[in-house]
This record gives structure tokens, C-alpha cells and sequence, in this order.
């Protein structure tokens, strides 16, 4: 496996090379205060190439025009858009399946993405998804999740104050598709302090769901 830069001036991060010819790919991206290169995704995108799957970690357009700072949810649909640029980069590089995702912000609207084009993506890997503002839970972010038909995996830390493994699997009986949750023991919403690698059990999931749909 290796990794090279991507940048072909709408789509920006980085690449890990499979071995040998791909099998399928993934795109997943980041999170309100990341970016590409946060250390889950660069575990997640090394174990999915290891896998036979040319992965993409990228990039938001938010982050793109500034180095530091949240995104403005007046502009979200654009962080939309750049997961669709995403997406289509793969399609044009690899015939096989696509999985698509992120970590919580980028993850959601990875997901509003899929539930408003369900053919953008064969499958969903969404990382800390954040289901509520933390404390609370009356403002659960649910609304799209019947609309998404396609085989998701949740992955989430057991002290996530975005959403507890119990309200995560109340929220994954919306979801039309597939569900998987996989559960993080001792990680919170940031799931690169993690005491155990989340790819070992997460990447696996993923493809387990793929094979299943195929």
C-alpha cells in the first residue's frame, strides 16, 4: 500500500493505493474541526486499500477556503457538493463498488448526500455520526435517515456525547437499508483516541454489508 497526493483542483486529499488493481473504492472525509489528514481516516483509508480498495481521504470545501474553523451551515449544501465531486473522481478511476462517508459533520452530510441521491453511493461508512448536540437529545438530527436505502455502517465511541450506543441503535431503525453499528469501547466523538484501532472491526463491517447487498 502506498499514498500519494490528489488535487485535481475540485477534489483535494490524499490517495492509498492498493497492491493490485482495485477492487472498489471509498471517500471518506472529515469532521467540523478536521481534515483529511486526522488519524482516523488515515487508519481507515490504509486498512479499506489493504483490503483491495483505492481510498480517498479528502477534504470539504469549508476547509478548503479556510485552514481552521466550523463550517457555515448556510453553506452546507456545498460540502454536498463536494462529496458528489468525490464520488464521481472514483467512479471515473475504479469500476467497482464506491463507498462513501466521513466523520460526524462530514459524515452527515455524506449521508444527506445519499438519502437525496441514492445512487450516488453501494454504501455508507459514517464515523460518529452526531445525532444530537451534546445534552441534547431533543434535537436529533434524524430527519433524513428514512430517505437513505443503501447499506450504512455506523461506527461510534461508547462515550459519545453526540449519542449514546442506545439512542445510535434507536436512530439505526429509521435507516430504509441495511444497518451495522459498531460499537468503539472507550472512545468518545473523537474516535482517534481510541484505546483499540475502530478500522479492525469498522472495515470488515463495511465490506460485510457490501457483500451482503451484492
Amino acid at each position: 500500500m502506498s499514498v500519494e497526493p490528489l488535487d485535481t483542483g475540485i477534489v483535494a486529499g490524499h490517495l492509498h493505493l492498493p497492491e493490485d488493481s482495485p477492487r472498489g473504492a471509498v471517500a471518506l472525509t472529515h469532521g467540523a474541526g478536521g481534515n483529511c489528514d486526522a488519524r482516523i481516516l488515515q487508519l481507515m483509508c490504509s486498512r479499506f486499500a489493504d483490503a483491495g480498495f483505492l481510498a480517498l481521504r479528502y477534504d470539504l470545501p469549508f476547509r478548503r477556503r479556510k485552514p481552521k474553523g466550523p463550517p457555515q451551515p448556510s453553506r452546507a449544501a456545498e460540502d454536498r457538493e463536494g462529496v458528489a465531486a468525490a464520488a464521481a473522481e472514483l467512479r471515473e478511476r475504479v469500476s467497482g463498488p464506491l463507498l462513501l462517508g466521513g466523520v460526524s459533520y462530514g459524515g452527515r452530510q455524506t449521508s444527506m448526500l445519499a438519502a437525496d441521491e441514492p445512487d450516488i453511493a453501494d454504501a455508507l461508512v459514517l464515523l460518529s455520526y452526531p445525532l444530537h448536540p451534546p445534552g441534547k437529545p431533543e434535537r436529533a438530527r434524524t430527519e433524513h435517515l428514512p430517505e437513505i436505502t443503501v447499506p450504512t455502517v455506523f461506527v461510534h465511541g461508547d462515550r459519545d456525547p453526540f449519542g449514546s450506543p442506545d439512542e445510535m441503535r434507536q436512530a439505526l431503525t429509521l435507516v430504509s437499508g441495511a444497518t451495522t453499528f459498531v460499537e468503539v469501547t472507550g472512545a468518545a466523538h473523537d474516535l482517534s483516541r481510541a484505546k483499540s484501532d475502530p478500522s479492525e472491526s469498522a472495515v470488515p463491517a463495511a465490506l460485510h454489508l457490501l457483500a451482503v447487498k451484492s
